[in-house]
């Protein structure tokens, strides 16, 4: 009995602590400063031009409770929180029910956050699930609570709140998804709008229209249990009979978002930006997006798509400046938000040959050192073996030219090239360039075996394009406050990292790869975009199992083009072609009005006429091969004597 009343009394002074201790948070959270709930994690957009492209969770289409279809929120309170004008920022009864159901289950299968927690959680802070942060979401719950009524909150939180597609606001995704004002949708267009939320890349109708219609059953009945929709109303409901409109009136690209994601990233990764500030306020960002060019690459994307299954990923960068012109991780953003240029990693494979033989232009090689092309076992230590194979088993079964070897994506004649020089020297190599990625340094890597992202990887490609200048890939230009100040402003960091001689007549070998001279037992691998190149560009392809790659640039432009799929099987060889169409519509398009320029040849190097094949000195060739001044002797004296 004692212990009863022990147990009774400790329990009463808990509760007297608990209830004293909340009121003090209350007290204390009513007399810190509102927090501005219009603007909030502004963020304006804009592209090259100084053209808005992108606005998230701002005022400019902020619509009043008093202008919302009465519907829609009595749909939206019922589906998200039932008890939201009657609870104080959190509904503890609704709380202590999952919390039952989880514990219950073994698992978490269903949340209890009031729409005052979720509007805190969507617009100041970051989805991390600790206990920081969950104490931060609380507080920060309890201002808002203090400081507006109920009706302000549920406003606010109404025209910030995310419908997927980059689409901010219950106004907004009207117009998006039915072409239509707030003011004017059907009871099914409210209920699809209500369960979007829960889910927003999942639920909406664009991405997922078999999930949008469960999710629509599923709001449909509790909306019918919680007295919301009336028996007739509830039996008559159709899903089918609803228009999808899905776009935007300006800047409906499927692709834009993936650029717009990479530049959220940067801004994370800005120094002189605080997280609280891109939290809370509002800033301009202004950025390196050139739209035509984005538009011309999504546009070619969706014409040389062959089926639905395998993914293509761009990326158009000025080597010039360094600056990220357009980008699409993906097909379409609205069906898969994974940026497969800033988070995939995939083999690269005979891209990187590239960095390869300019390693060896470093190290004493020219563009007419041979190798003999033919079947070969490689024998290492242990007895352990390595085979590489050419593409369709082609082998010349004799000596071939550095310049051949490239032209054709010859894999022996890599392969000998990168034991010659010592595995690391290639790592080294791309290093130097920019690559970030670890590499191993072993035989498969002079054949691109290594898995590489490829924003990291078009940086390192950037080093080759800029005439062997290293500077850092960047998205932002400047970054300003909803008042104009100036918060942030790009600073140009480049220097020369590779011999820009030596990277002169690698530019020039790698136009060899759709050079018809060269076409002996195979053909070189970029051939099908002769005459149809306006003007010159270092080329090179990559095949591997399941990817397949093109790279090319001059000095006004570089672009890297992937297809493949997410769970890395083969796709279609169609898409070899596929991708060279791709770069090849974009790079023209971007190029189309500047001048036909070429790199300048430095003094140290000089052109003469060799066989293409055999890389001998032949005076009656069209063929030119680059050589640093006095390297080029050893072959003309050979041919004399």
């Amino acid at each position: 009995m004692k212990v009863l009343k022990f147990m009774f009394k400790l329990a009463f002074f808990m509760c007297i602590v608990g209830c004293v201790f909340v009121t003090g948070v209350y007290i204390y959270a009513y007399f810190t400063e509102p927090i501005s709930i219009k603007s909030a994690n502004s963020l304006y957009i804009y592209d090259n031009k100084d053209n808005l492209v992108m606005e998230g969770s701002n005022g400019s289409e902020w619509v009043k409770l008093d202008n919302i279809d009465d519907k829609l929120i009595s749909y939206i309170i019922s589906t998200e929180d039932q008890h939201f004008y009657q609870h104080k920022g959190f509904d503890i009864l609704r709380i202590a029910k999952v919390m039952f159901t989880n514990i219950r289950k073994g698992k978490i299968t269903a949340g209890a956050s009031s729409i005052s927690q979720q509007y805190v959680k969507n617009l100041f802070l970051e989805f991390d699930q600790t206990w920081e942060r969950k104490i931060e979401e609380a507080f920060l719950t309890i201002r808002l609570e203090t400081h507006y009524t109920k009706d302000e909150i549920l406003e606010g939180y109404l025209n910030t709140i995310y419908f997927g597609n980059g689409i901010y606001g219950v106004k907004n995704a009207s117009l998006y998804y039915f072409n239509k004002d707030i003011s004017d949708i059907t009871v099914e267009e409210a209920i699809i709008l209500a369960g979007i939320p829960k889910s927003p890349n999942n639920y909406n109708p664009v991405a997922n229209i078999e999930s949008a219609r469960k999710r629509f059953n599923l709001v449909a009945k509790t909306l019918y249990d919680n007295g919301v929709l009336d028996d007739n109303t509830y039996s008559n409901l159709d899903f089918d009979g609803v228009f999808i409109f899905g776009k935007k009136s300006v800047n409906n690209l499927d692709t834009l978002m993936y650029y717009q994601d990479a530049v959220i990233e940067e801004l994370y990764k800005l120094k002189k930006i605080p997280t609280s500030l891109i939290k809370s306020g509002g800033l301009r960002i202004y950025t390196n997006l050139d739209m035509d060019t984005q538009r011309t690459m999504e546009e070619s994307i969706v014409n040389h798509t062959l089926d639905d299954d395998t993914q293509i990923a761009s990326i158009v960068v000025d080597p010039g400046s360094f600056k990220v012109l357009a980008l699409a991780g993906g097909k379409n953003y609205t069906k898969s938000q994974y940026n497969r240029v800033t988070q995939a990693k995939r083999q690269v494979g005979s891209t990187i040959k590239p960095f390869l033989y300019y390693a060896a232009l470093n190290n004493g090689m020219t563009v007419s050192s041979t190798f003999k092309s033919e079947e070969t076992t490689f024998v290492f230590s242990e007895n352990k073996t390595y085979s590489p194979t050419n593409y369709g088993n082609h082998y010349g079964n004799k000596e071939i030219s550095m310049a051949a070897a490239l032209s054709y994506s010859d894999n022996i004649y890599a392969v000998k090239t990168h034991l010659f020089l010592g595995e690391q020297t290639l790592v080294d190599v791309l290093h130097s360039a920019g690559l970030k990625e670890e590499v191993s340094a072993n035989p498969s890597l002079a054949l691109g075996a290594s898995e590489i992202n490829m924003l990291d990887y078009a940086n390192a490609y950037s080093t080759l394009a800029s005439g062997g200048v290293k500077g850092e890939l960047y998205f932002i230009n400047r970054v300003e406050d909803i008042n104009g100040n100036l918060l942030y402003e790009h600073e140009e960091s480049s220097y020369q990292a590779l011999d820009p001689s030596i990277t002169y007549i690698l530019n020039e070998t790698m136009c060899n790869t759709y050079n018809y001279s060269f076409v002996d037992y195979s053909s070189p691998t970029v051939l099908y975009l002769n005459g149809k190149l306006s003007r010159k560009y270092a080329l090179k392809s990559g095949t591997t199992d399941n990817d397949y790659w093109i790279s090319g640039y001059n000095s006004k432009g570089l672009m890297l083009v992937w297809a493949g799929n997410d769970i890395n099987e083969k796709v279609s060889k169609s898409y070899s072609k596929a991708i060279k169409d791709i770069w090849l519509d974009t790079m023209e398009f971007y190029e189309k009005d500047m001048e036909d320029t070429w790199y300048t040849m430095p003094e140290d190097v000089v052109a003469v006429p060799m066989d293409p094949i055999s890389g001998k000195y032949n005076a009656k060739s069209n063929t030119l091969f680059y050589f640093l001044d006095g390297s080029q002797s050893i072959y003309i004296n050979k041919k004399r004597g």
